[in-house]
């Protein structure tokens, strides 16, 4: 579950390898594009980070980045 704390929404998602990782990370990037609203993340292996704030928000939580969790979810729902 995406949880908010220092003005940012996080989560991290496991994948059973980097290839499962990196495809996840293909995917959000496409509808993060689409958006316009571009994650920070990071990838180690399997496991996905991210830290979702609007920058012109001045690095708050607001809509744009629920929606993009939300829409990370749903990407990840896919693919489980």
């Amino acid at each position: 579950m995406w949880k908010e704390e220092d003005d940012k929404l996080k989560r991290t998602f496991v994948f059973k390898d980097f290839n499962a990782a990196f495809a996840f990370m293909t995917k959000v990037a496409g509808v993060a594009d689409r958006l316009d609203h571009h994650p920070w993340w990071s990838n180690a292996y399997n496991k996905v980070e991210f830290e979702l704030s609007t920058h012109d928000a001045g690095d708050k939580v607001t809509d744009k980045d629920k929606h993009l969790a939300e829409s990370i979810d749903a990407i990840y729902a896919d693919m489980a």
